[in-house]
Parts: C-alpha cells; sequence; structure tokens
C-alpha cells in the first residue's frame, strides 16, 4: 500500500471515529486531510478500476465532510440567550475567567474560536491566555480550533507564534489548528458543550496596562475593559459532552 493511501487510510479512520463520539471539529479537520491525500492516491492510480473506487470513496466522504460541516455552521446560528454581559468603559473585574469560567467544564471536548485579529504581540497574548484558561479548566480538552486573518507582513511573525502555541498545547495532549479567512469579521467562542459566546471586541477588549508595575499588569481581573457586549447562547443538540 502507498505511504499516501496509507496516511489516507489512518487519517480517515480517525475521522470517523472522532465524528461518532462527537468530535466534529477534528472530525473535520481530519475528513478534509484525508480526502485531500486519497485525491493525491486517485490521480496518481492508472488502474481504472481501483481509480474507479477511490473516486467512489472520496465522495462518501466528501458528502460526510460537507455534512459536518453544515453542522458546525449551525452551532454559530442556534441557541437562546443565556446570558448578556455589557462591559463599560474603564470597568475592571472582567477577566476571562470572569467571562469563561462557568461554561470552561470538563465537558468541553473542543473548541472553535473565530479571532479575525491575532497579529499584534498583545494580541497574541490574549490568545494564549485564553488557551491557558481552557486547558487548566477543561480536563477534557483535545482540540482549539482558531479562525482567524493571516498577517499580510513577510516575515510571518504570526506563523512562528502559533507554531511556537501549537507545540505547547501538544505536550498537553491538545491539537491546536490555525485555519485562515481574508473575509471573516465574527468574533465568537463555540463549545462543544453548547455554549457560544460572542463578544464585541473579541478577546482583545483590555486596555494597555499603563505600568508593569501596577495592579493589571499580570492579573487581568485588574485591568480596565474597553466597552462592549457579551451575548452567550446556549443549543441543547450542540452539546456533544
Amino acid at each position: 500500500m502507498a505511504s499516501s493511501q496509507m496516511m489516507a487510510v489512518t487519517l480517515l479512520t480517525r475521522a470517523i471515529e472522532y465524528d461518532v463520539v462527537g468530535r466534529k471539529l477534528e472530525a473535520l479537520k481530519l475528513y478534509e486531510d484525508g480526502i485531500e491525500s486519497l485525491l493525491k492516491e486517485s490521480k496518481a492510480e492508472t488502474d481504472p478500476k481501483r481509480k474507479q473506487h477511490f473516486q467512489t470513496k472520496i465522495v462518501e466522504y466528501m458528502n460526510r465532510a460537507e455534512q459536518v460541516k453544515e453542522l458546525v455552521t449551525r452551532w454559530k446560528s442556534k441557541g437562546v440567550i443565556s446570558d448578556r454581559i455589557h462591559i463599560v468603559e474603564g470597568a475592571t473585574g472582567y477577566s476571562y475567567s470572569r467571562i469563561f469560567g462557568k461554561y470552561f467544564n470538563d465537558s468541553v471536548h473542543e473548541i472553535l474560536l473565530e479571532e479575525p485579529y491575532v497579529r499584534e504581540h498583545h494580541q497574541v497574548c490574549n490568545l494564549v491566555m485564553f488557551c491557558e484558561l481552557a486547558v487548566s479548566s477543561c480536563r477534557n480538552l483535545k482540540y482549539i480550533q482558531l479562525s482567524t486573518v493571516k498577517e499580510g507582513k513577510n516575515n510571518d511573525e504570526q506563523g512562528r507564534a502559533f507554531e511556537t502555541l501549537k507545540q505547547s498545547l501538544q505536550k498537553q495532549a491538545i491539537k491546536f489548528v490555525v485555519e485562515y479567512s481574508e473575509h471573516m469579521h465574527d468574533r465568537q467562542v463555540i463549545l462543544s458543550n453548547g455554549y457560544v459566546i460572542k463578544i464585541g471586541r473579541g478577546l482583545n477588549y483590555f486596555k494597555p496596562s499603563p505600568s508593569k508595575y501596577c495592579l493589571g499588569a499580570f492579573n487581568y481581573h485588574f485591568r480596565e475593559c474597553r466597552e462592549t457586549n457579551v451575548d452567550v447562547f446556549y443549543c441543547p443538540e450542540n452539546n456533544k459532552s
């Protein structure tokens, strides 16, 4: 069996396993990667029967991947309002623990974070701080996917930062995947336990600290915030725990 075919089989087998147990985000990524490997194998195949077999399987997996993708899309739009917070300009006491803490628990296996702006140093630091809270609060967390806009600079500092975070999360047995989109504007956090947290400013609602030596420099409970709204939705059918 060719190496690309073995890779496709491995990826698609894991995709089905994760699909069955409800880890839809990771399953979708595995379906996509597996289909890509299978397409390469199909193009290289010269035997007509084997080529037809590959093409049939590709269609089957593409159809299932599309179903999972539609399901994930519905997660973003369904649900009833569960909580609403208005953060006034200059307010304190709204660390990530305050916003996300009650929804981060052992029933969270996957997180989809849609955050367009993770380019500047402080934005990447906010992402790391978010991941730290998720890892420490969600003991069964296996997968974090970030959807963001790719940095326009040529030095790819953003990519190196994401790779470092990926390796760090890997040590905790958590897979970190970045998907780039050029036209995204929504800012929301989708949890596999059925909660969707939408923040007007996304993760970046904190003001800069006036000094490295004042309260709020490290503990964001004391950090002043910019005005924004937080809306939390819950849809029981999205709960895959």
